[in-house]
């Protein structure tokens, strides 16, 4: 199974904090990586609008994405919420597996290179 890193946009704060602990409890990724100070300048209903926000980066495999947009739009404030997909083609193998085994991908579906974890 292909491995992704979701980018989700959210407002910075507890927001943030509780859309990234949902998502890692819910085993929907392995880890959510929290980067603050990012600011955007986006169209809606018409106008250039500009936000503060936090950029979450969320490591998971392709089976978990679309119950992650399913979580993040159940709980986000953003009518329509930014969750972005980005296959991984290449990584270390010892931390593809970890993310594999910390969000119970079975293993039939891990496409990992072959080789021991050290």
């Amino acid at each position: 199974m292909p491995f992704c890193v979701c980018l989700i946009t959210a407002p910075e704060g507890p927001v943030s904090q509780k859309l990234a602990r949902l998502i890692v409890e819910e085993k929907l990724a392995a880890c959510v990586n929290m980067i603050p100070g990012i600011h955007s300048t986006y169209w809606w209903e018409g106008k250039i609008e500009e936000t503060a926000e936090c950029l979450l980066l969320a490591k998971t495999d392709k089976l978990k994405v679309k119950a992650l947009i399913k979580l993040v739009k159940a709980h986000h404030p953003y009518r329509v919420p930014e969750v972005i997909s980005l296959r991984i083609k290449e990584g270390n193998r010892d931390y593809l597996r970890w993310i594999a085994e910390s969000i119970g991908t079975p293993e039939k579906k891990q496409r990992i290179p072959k080789g021991k974890m050290k």
